[in-house]
């Protein structure tokens, strides 16, 4: 805090003494203070209540915004900030659409999104000039820009309701994606209603040319870049590596008239068959989740009660009459292309809300004369109206209409082509055999390595190998922990390894863990630790070699093979009684002493056999 004298007054004919009052200066502090309990307060009731934490954040941006209690008297500043949420979605989303999975989405984007945006663009249009009489041009902006949906809502909920990632969810993410790219041509529409001309926006060109300066850079020098990052081994420094590649490649791209969004997803896909994939989206991650609160609770703050107040039937009834309309076109458009009844219902209300982008265009078009503040100001409250319905029907959906089978369904069980099965730690010798093993019989598996020179020379032989430090939880869910069947941990390094086995088998009871071990004592900790399985990188090997040795001295082979088996079978009740204790050397020394004893008589009882 900082001082500063005010000035003196005279109070019952004396003159007080300069007075100091403080002045503070950490305004922002107190409103991210404000956001932060709001969002604590709001969002664990709306959670409880079972209508979402979307809804949550809303409401808390009504009650403490400039049409509630006041608290932050102004969300324009808030807002623009929060926008970044939706950028780090839009990357978050293109690193899972590598450049072959969106070519073959292409039909999807253009087909699905094309119909649904311009059906529901010239339905709206329809309603606004029959009825209203307004003017066309006017009433197809409108129309177009209520036909957008929310990218960071409707993701949110297919994530929540499990569906993101399968055939459904992604016909409702290329709908998204052909909204995204309308942006621009729909703000261009608004300039052209103004009559601006050509010079105030920017040439084509310099957009293209943007493009091709982002995507060449993509090609030959982000991996490079994190490359070297990696080298310094630094969490924080990939952090910044991380936001600086998608903040920068999104201002480059506004700085050509392009959206932020747009170029934040670029970079992603130029980045989904990147070998640091997975460390990014881990680094990016917390960001994009506060950011996207803050963007939501900004939402909520611009929604005008006192004109919902006023007008409550006929704002709300114009809310719902929007999310029915597209609700309908998204659900028929789903059926036709072979969704099921209800499943094209969920969609069609995922999609119905209004988008964030409808706040952009009613900001422009306001700004440029084209519409009026009233008519911008309702458009608006609508959008965000549907918003905060939306959560609310589709439970209601869930909860009263779908059927018992369909709610039971695991979504879970659907999984995109490049979830894994299997989750290899470490990436060198040991864990190759196992991943060319896989993959030539089929099976989807991902690999980390913390080497970034190594895992550059791995790739050039077509493995699918990323950079991460497995003993990172939240790495391991970006990697697919959550899905896979069974972990392979392959790490060198005998602590890190117990790390993630301990890590793993608290977070998922599930799965299978097989894990590397350097020697007897190794292996008796991890298995105390929670790993399935265990093997001594060299125990096989000796034993193989073993049996050559006595092959060499003239053993017959049946003879050879026996004494090995023997000796495995023995090696591993050794095993089975030392993990009845805790790790002590001198226990184990114990049973040692007393397993050579009994090793020598079953050999000596076997030779007498034969």
């Amino acid at each position: 805090m900082t001082y500063r004298p005010i000035e003196t007054e005279p109070v019952d004919g004396m003159m007080l003494a300069i007075s100091w009052k403080m002045r503070p200066m950490h305004n922002e502090l107190a409103s991210a203070v404000i956001y932060l309990a709001a969002a604590v307060i709001a969002v664990p009731l709306f959670e409880r209540l079972r209508l979402g934490a979307i809804l949550g954040y809303l409401v808390a941006g009504v009650v403490i915004g400039p049409h509630g209690l006041g608290a932050i008297p102004e969300a324009d500043g808030t807002l623009s900030l929060a926008e970044l949420g939706v950028v780090l979605l839009l990357f978050l989303i293109g690193l899972e659409l590598s450049p072959q999975k969106l070519w073959r989405m292409r039909n999807q984007i253009v087909v699905l999104g094309s119909v649904q945006l311009v059906g529901t663009a010239v339905a709206i249009l329809g309603v606004l000039y029959f009825a209203l009489q307004m003017n066309a041009g006017i009433g197809l902006m409108i129309g177009l820009a209520l036909g957008l949906s929310s990218t960071a809502f409707a993701v949110q909920l297919m994530t929540s309701y499990r569906i993101l990632n399968t055939q459904l969810g992604q016909k409702g993410f290329a709908i998204l994606l052909l909204q995204d790219l309308a942006v621009i041509p729909i703000l261009l529409y608004v300039e052209a209603l103004a009559g601006a001309s050509s010079e105030t926006a920017a040439p084509w060109w310099l957009g293209a040319g943007a493009i091709l300066g982002v995507l060449v850079a993509g090609r030959y020098l982000l991996n490079p870049l994190l490359r070297i990052v990696a080298n310094f081994g630094s969490t924080e420094l990939m952090t910044a590596a991380a936001l600086l590649i998608v903040l920068g490649t999104a201002l480059i791209i506004e700085a050509a008239g392009l959206s932020m969004g747009m170029g934040a997803f670029i970079a992603g896909v130029l980045l989904a068959n990147s070998s640091f994939r997975h460390q990014l989206e881990t680094e990016v991650e917390p960001f994009k989740g506060l950011l996207l609160g803050l963007f939501f609770i900004a939402i909520g703050m611009t929604l005008n009660v006192a004109l919902l107040l006023s007008e409550p039937f006929v704002v709300i009834g114009l809310a719902l009459a929007l999310m029915l309309g597209k609700s309908a076109i998204i659900a028929v458009m789903a059926r036709v292309t072979g969704s099921s009844i209800h499943d094209a219902v969920r969609l069609g209300l995922i999609l119905s809300q209004g988008g964030e982008f409808a706040f952009v265009v009613m900001t422009h078009a306001t700004a440029s004369s084209v519409l009026d503040s009233g008519t911008a100001g309702v458009v608006s409250l609508v959008v965000g109206l549907s918003m905060a319905l939306t959560s609310p029907l589709i439970a209601g959906y869930n909860r009263f209409l779908l059927p018992k089978q369909s709610e039971s369904v695991n979504y879970d069980s659907v999984w995109d082509e490049t979830d894994p099965e299997v989750i290899i730690a470490g990436f060198g010798r040991v864990g190759q055999i196992t991943g060319r093993i896989l993959a030539a019989n089929g099976i989807p598996f991902t690999a980390l390595d913390k080497d970034a020179e190594h895992i550059e020379f791995v790739r050039q032989f077509g493995n699918k190998v990323f950079f991460g430090d497995a003993t990172r939880l939240d790495l391991l869910e970006t990697a697919g922990i959550r899905h896979a069947k069974v972990l392979l941990v392959a790490v060198d390094d005998e602590d890190a390894a117990l790390e993630i086995i301990e890590v793993v088998r608290s977070e998922c009871a599930a799965i299978k863990i097989v894990a590397r071990a350097h020697n007897r004592v190794n292996l008796l900790k991890q298995r105390q630790a929670g790993a399935d399985s265990a093997v001594r990188e060299m125990f096989g090997s000796s034993l193989y070699m073993a049996e050559e040795v006595l092959k060499g001295m003239g053993m017959a082979n049946d003879r050879a093979v026996e004494i090995a088996r023997l000796f495995r079978a023995h090696d591993q009740s050794l095993i089975d009684e030392a993990l009845k204790h805790p790790v002590e050397m001198d226990k184990l020394i114990e049973i040692g002493v007393e397993g050579r004893r009994e090793l020598e008589r079953l050999f000596s009882q076997d030779k007498g056999d034969l």
